[in-house]
């Protein structure tokens, strides 16, 4: 992963709940304001429908939701954190994003299992990030989604091949 050395161990990180999350920012596409989304009917709960970017139809999931937190109003600190995960571009909504910090790998530690099958959100969690006196939950994107609806965000994300330059 040599190349881009100044965003090798970069993070955007994000609250959910009274937990700060962090994705590596090499899969991170951009993030937007939230926006009106079109729901899907009958898709699991956590996915929240499909929103247009610049023509390119996304499907998004709630992060709150998919990690069995309490669901929240959206407001006006509502983004959408845009993102590709096997060759699907996927729009997570989140509280609010929080910055990006750099986590060198020797401040990672990996996620510990202590017990807590009630915590919903460790499966996502690869590592556990230190940030000065703080801790981010490092995620796994691929995980937030089911194996099952993987092939519904393909079909999604196949269906609309808009040729605009990036």
């Amino acid at each position: 992963m040599s190349g881009f050395n100044s965003q090798e161990n970069k993070y955007v990180t994000f609250k959910s709940g009274n937990e700060y999350f962090g994705l590596r920012i090499q899969c991170v596409n951009e993030i937007i304001v939230y926006q009106e989304i079109t729901q899907v009917p009958e898709s699991e709960n956590y996915i929240k429908g499909l929103i247009n970017l610049r023509g390119k139809i996304i499907p998004v999931i709630d992060v709150r939701v998919r990690f069995k937190q309490e669901p929240m109003p959206y407001t006006d600190r509502t983004c959408i954190i845009v993102i590709t995960v096997k060759d699907t571009v996927v729009g997570l909504i989140v509280e609010k994003i929080a910055e990006v910090v750099e986590i060198t790998e020797d401040n990672i530690l990996d996620s510990p299992t202590l017990g807590n099958e009630d915590k919903c959100q460790n499966k996502y969690v690869y590592g556990i990030g230190k940030v000065g006196d703080s801790v981010k939950l490092l995620l796994d994107p691929e995980k937030l989604i089911k194996d099952d609806d993987w092939s519904i965000l393909e079909q999604i994300a196949d269906g609309n091949t808009v040729e605009e330059g990036e």
